[in-house]
């Protein structure tokens, strides 16, 4: 049940990258991204004060409400390499940077993570999903490559983060304050780089397309679904589903908006999925075993 909400929540990354890059199309990418903000903790908001969550009790961990900010600098971090290096590389290598830190994550169990061993046996695997990520990449710029891949990484740093709050509070405390401190980021990296753009007074005058503005909500959805499935799932394993989630429903995605089929990113989505299914069986036939 937890892969199949793992690769659900994969699906629904694909379609609000969709959705967030036609709306940051009409007012730019930092505007957008306030726009954004703003939609996911209105909506989160009202479900936390439904339920009457304590949002600001003391007692926390300081360094736990950083996954907001981390969360909006990786949105950043991917769209620099944008017209550098193709997207399927970019998604490529961002999973590798999931994975690396991930296994970093799962054998040493960093920031409180339960420990997942990594055995010698599941280096077939492993190399499979390797082959998986090289055939997507088309292209190689050395400065895009690099933010790609620490884009990937600072992914599993901001979900195990808001995972953690999540343990100490609820998952709607949580991602409350995933969209309120990555709101004021948003905000402030907006007031540096973003002044050029449309901008907040235009954002007001909504766009008739208004199912844009969804990819908001779906940012809640699947942040509570991931603060639930980090403790439940190896980093490892998480990251790789949600690309799974990612490739075919991009795939699909690419088809119906643009006609285009990528075969290298099919080809990439099997062999990741077979290195994904083989690493599988290693471990149940291990826990069978114990």
């Amino acid at each position: 049940m937890h892969h199949f909400l793992a690769l659900l929540a994969g699906v629904l990354v694909s379609i609000m990258v969709a959705l967030n890059g036609g709306l940051s199309e009409i007012y730019g990418v930092h505007a957008a991204s306030v726009l954004l903000h703003t939609v996911g903790l209105v909506l989160i908001t009202a479900v936390a004060l439904l339920k009457r969550d304590r949002l600001f009790a003391k007692g926390r961990p300081w360094y736990l409400y950083l996954g907001g900010a981390i969360g909006v600098l990786t949105v950043l971090f991917t769209n620099i390499p944008f017209g550098r290096i193709s997207v399927s590389a970019i998604l490529a290598l961002g999973l590798f940077g999931q994975g690396v830190l991930g296994l970093i994550v799962d054998q040493y169990g960093w920031m409180g993570m339960p420990k997942h061993r990594f055995h010698k046996k599941k280096l077939v695997g492993l190399a499979l999903v390797l082959a998986g990520i090289v055939s997507m990449i088309t292209s190689f710029e050395l400065v895009a490559v690099l933010l790609s891949f620490i884009a990937g990484a600072s992914i599993v740093i901001s979900r195990t983060l808001n995972a953690k709050m999540a343990e100490l509070t609820s998952v709607r405390v949580s991602t409350f304050f995933n969209y309120f401190v990555g709101l004021s980021v948003a905000v402030f990296v907006y007031l540096l780089f973003g002044r050029s753009e449309v901008g907040f007074i235009a954002a007001l005058g909504f766009s008739s397309a208004w199912y844009l503005y969804l990819g908001g909500a779906l940012g809640v959805v699947m942040i509570a679904l991931t603060n639930i499935l980090v403790v439940k799932i190896s980093a490892f394993y998480l990251s790789l589903l949600l690309f799974m989630g990612q490739v075919a429903s991009g795939i699909l995605i690419d088809v119906l908006l643009t006609g285009v089929f990528s075969t290298r990113n099919l080809i990439g989505g099997v062999l990741i999925t077979l290195g994904l299914f083989v690493d599988l069986l290693i471990d149940r036939k291990s826990a069978a075993r114990q």
